[in-house]
């Protein structure tokens, strides 16, 4: 399948090119987009630098927007525009998730709409967390199936492998009527979207491991938006059925 795996980047200069070399070695005809929101610490510069060798590797340099969640949005567009790819891969640029478990996910999404890259189905599992982390992940999910009933092991897993004619189903414009969330309740967001479009979704065990190198993005704004994500898609979807 004709697939873009999409990258945002801050401040990942020490991944990004084992993340792109790792890709096209395992993956030669995909493409691959990075989404940079202006690094400090020259991650753009490095990725230009790495287009000498792989022509099919591509950079969105965006200097105005700044946020994972609109990271993603604005790659879901260009994609879209272009018409370059029949699928979209989701994953993050710091090592956490490992490109070997690819084949799996093509190999799935051949008779689904979406595969989602799991740490907690049978046989996954996560490497290299606190414990407070993975505490925090274990109860993060288990509040989000428990608000908005989504059947899936994983709602917050950001190694997501779709069909990219889906998003055209997807209000992409963000802010109050979209998918908004600016950190990673937007993995969230988006998992609830396909959901309620009646996408067929399949999980696959994956291991996250730790990053590699930088440093974490969690925040306590990330935290708020997750706690307050899950009843927003809620409540919108609640009204969504009351106006039908």
């Amino acid at each position: 399948m004709n697939t873009c795996v999409i990258l945002p980047t801050y401040n990942e200069r020490d991944n990004i090119g084992e993340i792109v070399s790792r890709l096209f070695a395992l993956l030669p005809d995909f493409r691959v987009l990075v989404v940079d929101d202006n690094s400090p610490d020259g991650t753009a510069e490095t990725v230009r630098s790495l287009q000498e060798n792989f022509p099919r590797l591509d950079l969105l340099f965006r200097t105005r927007e700044r946020g994972f969640g609109s990271a993603y949005l604005a790659g879901f567009r260009h994609v879209i525009e272009t018409g370059s790819s029949s699928a979209i891969l989701m994953m993050d640029a710091d090592l956490s998730h490992d490109p070997a478990y690819i084949p799996a996910m093509l190999e799935q999404i051949a008779t689904c709409d979406v595969v989602i890259g799991s740490r907690y189905t049978g046989g996954g599992g996560v490497a290299g967390w606190e414990l407070w982390r993975r505490a925090l992940s274990r109860a993060g999910n288990a509040y989000i199936r428990a608000i908005t009933q989504m059947p899936f092991h994983d709602c917050t897993s950001g190694f997501i492998l779709m069909r990219s004619d889906l998003l055209l189903t997807l209000d992409l414009s963000g802010g109050l009527s979209g998918i908004g969330s600016s950190g990673y309740a937007f993995l969230m967001e988006l998992k609830y979207a396909l959901w309620r479009s009646g996408a067929r979704i399949r999980e696959v065990p994956i291991v996250f491991r730790n990053r590699a190198g930088g440093e974490s993005k969690l925040t306590g704004h990330i935290v708020r938006e997750g706690i307050k994500a899950p009843w927003k898609v809620r409540f919108r979807a609640r009204s969504a059925d009351a106006g039908k």
